[in-house]
């Protein structure tokens, strides 16, 4: 599963890696392509509490059929953290991808794995056999 940041302008980069790893032959856990679940145009969520309840539960449960998370961190994005974090206590493998420097401990701490480059990517994926 590739989590990222969606409301923050993030979800083309993830539709990217989606169609990256496709290609080089991964299986693709797609969780924002589910009718309904895109919300990359809303901007408020403070009067959506069945929207944001909607699409946390479905996320999650993305993560618990998820193999391993690749994490998209040059973003900042409250529901990847947890994602990490739930990802991490199920001992799942978690891989931050991050091209540029990352001012924050956070994904880094939540994370196995930290790569720059998508080469680097699809290497590790390719050692962790979880396609």
């Amino acid at each position: 599963m590739v989590c990222g940041s969606i409301g923050h302008g993030g979800i083309g980069d993830i539709r990217y890696f989606h169609s990256l790893l496709k290609k080089e032959g991964f299986d693709i856990i797609d969780h924002i392509s589910a009718e309904g679940i895109d919300y990359s145009d809303t901007r408020d969520f403070r009067d959506k509490k069945d929207f944001s309840s909607k699409i946390v539960n479905h996320d999650l449960e993305y993560v618990k059929e998820s193999d391993v998370l690749v994490i998209l961190a040059n973003r900042p994005s409250f529901g990847t953290a947890i994602e990490m974090f739930v990802a991490k206590n199920s001992k799942k493998p978690v891989i931050v991808f991050a091209k540029e420097s990352i001012p924050t401990p956070w994904p880094i701490n939540f994370s196995d794995y930290i790569v720059t480059a998508e080469e680097e990517l699809i290497t590790l994926l390719r050692q962790l056999d979880t396609y």
